[in-house]
């Protein structure tokens, strides 16, 4: 069966995000001021064929910690549809 799987990766909270820091303020040069932080990362899909949506998810953390994600910077979370 083949499942569409979401990987949301994003920077850790503990780090600058510049390109976020650069939107916010873009924003508020736009008169957008109730917006106080941004937080810029990537959606991945995929398409997994797999046995179960067990099995998709596990291929889907392999990819992730393998390749979509750099866990020095980032973290990552997987949702199987």
């Amino acid at each position: 069966m083949t499942y569409t799987v979401q990987i949301k990766v994003m920077p850790l909270k503990e780090l600058l995000d510049p390109q976020g820091k650069a939107i916010v303020g873009g924003l508020q040069n736009l008169g957008l001021k109730a917006i106080e932080d941004v937080r810029v990362g990537k959606n991945i899909t995929l398409q997994i064929n797999a046995d179960s949506a067990g099995q998709a998810q596990q291929i889907a953390e392999e990819a992730s910690k393998k390749l979509l994600a750099n866990p020095v910077m980032e973290y990552f979370e997987v949702s199987v549809n």
